[in-house]
């Protein structure tokens, strides 16, 4: 206890004095040299407000008002006079560009299939053979599972042969109608027997239809014992072996004997914000919208196009679902894969462009430090977007001015600096 109030006694004794040197920088720099310069750099990061109620600080060469320098410094927070007789600010710098910019809009997306088909039987059958390993990739139409059919083969054959009865009965019934014809004209024969013959025969004829139908029936039947791939893709695990009883309406996790998913062509679906839909429209009218998909944990690409916009705006998120297509013969994509999706949607000519680390915030907005002649100038900016490490310049600069990249924290409006890196910009400055 006695230790934690011996610290905060300290404590309060330091703040208390580094409080003193501020006020009154002065009286500090004859007690101790150099206090001054330091405490006048701490006025200068301090608000306007409270700096204007403060002595202010006389030096042997000049007298400087520290509330004529509001927020040295500060970065992001203004900027002011430059502090007689401080040291340049050492500071690196870069160039603001002009030139072509591709608009590009950045997104996490979702491999989607295009088409995902559950396998299932029709009829209750025992499996007889699966003709394609797990995982296997299909085309539409292979075979993938035979289930034993041997009992409607033989219904079949038995409604053959009943076809073939029943035309034998409509032969017959047929010639006795023409014998009945042909008594009935000579005299001999009668109106009764003649009507019941051509009742046999439509009886027959009756029959045979029937039988005929039932046969087209079976057949369609035993289709339903070939289980073939109806679309191009690729299995999954199959939960039943060779052997095992499959039933038609079975729900459960073993109703499904595999899954078809179809991987080329395949989609990603990600969101946009609403402010970039009229601009991804246009691409995609124009036929310019050129998508990139990045797998996550990968560095392979594959480019695709968009194939549809949702008709939607989702009101909690303020975006819009888009989907792409992708050939995907490479199979880089697999469905349920989280990508990171990279849109372009044109390239805009004579673009100015700078560092994103060489844009400030304050009171004023954006803003940048520009060099000339070895002094740090503020030059207010609007941004207009950032991308690939830049932001994007819509006023304030022209391209081709040297700005501050690092050590804009230290710096004040006209304040002296020394570039670092001058030895890559020979003669920017």
């Amino acid at each position: 206890m006695k230790l934690a109030k011996v610290a905060r006694t300290l404590i309060g004794l330091g703040v208390a004095a580094v409080a003193a040197v501020v006020v009154r920088p002065d009286i500090a720099d004859k007690y101790l040299p150099g206090s001054g310069e330091r405490a006048q750099e701490i006025r200068a990061k301090l608000p306007k407000s409270l700096v204007d109620h403060l002595p202010p600080y006389k030096t042997a060469n000049a007298t400087t008002e520290t509330a004529a320098a509001p927020a040295a410094g500060g970065g992001r927070g203004g900027a002011g006079g430059q502090a007689g007789g401080r040291p340049p600010v050492p500071i690196n710098t870069e160039a603001a560009t002009i030139g072509p910019m591709p608009y590009r809009v950045d997104a996490v997306g979702t491999v989607q299939a295009v088409a995902s088909i559950a396998i299932k039987t029709r009829v209750d059958a025992q499996i007889e053979k699966i003709l394609v390993p797990d995982g296997a990739v299909v085309k539409a139409g292979d075979v993938l599972v035979k289930l034993d059919s041997r009992q409607i083969e033989a219904q079949i054959k038995q409604t053959e042969a009943t076809i073939e009865k029943d035309k034998v009965a409509v032969e017959t019934a047929q010639r006795d109608i023409n014998r009945f014809k042909e008594l009935l004209s000579r005299g001999t024969g009668t109106q009764l027997n003649l009507e019941n013959a051509n009742a046999a025969l439509s009886t027959a004829s009756a029959q045979l239809a029937a039988d005929q139908a039932l046969l087209q029936n079976q057949k369609v039947q035993l289709t339903w014992y070939t289980l073939s791939a109806p679309i191009p893709g690729r299995t999954g695990v199959f939960t039943s072996k060779a052997g095992n009883i499959i039933r038609s309406g079975d729900n459960s996790a073993t109703g499904t004997i595999a899954t078809i998913v179809q991987t080329a062509p395949i989609y990603v679906a990600f969101a946009v914000p609403q402010i970039v839909l009229p601009d991804l429209r246009a691409a995609v009218a124009a036929g310019n919208a050129e998508v990139v998909a990045t797998p996550q944990g990968s560095k392979q690409t594959s480019k695709g196009k968009i194939a549809l916009i949702d008709n939607t705006i989702d009101p909690a998120t303020g975006s819009v679902m888009a989907r792409a297509i992708f050939e995907n013969n490479d199979d880089l994509l697999w469905a349920g894969q989280l990508c990171n999706v990279r849109v372009t949607l044109r390239v805009d000519e004579n673009v100015v462009s700078i560092p994103r680390t060489a844009t400030q915030a304050g009171q004023i907005g954006n803003y940048v430090y520009v060099i000339e002649n070895n002094v740090a100038k503020v030059r207010q900016i609007k941004v207009l977007r950032f991308q690939d490490g830049r932001d994007i310049v819509t006023d304030g600069l022209k391209g081709n001015e040297t700005v501050v990249t690092d050590g804009a924290l230290q710096l004040t409006d006209g304040a002296r600096v020394v570039v670092k890196n001058s030895d890559s910009l020979k003669g920017a400055i």
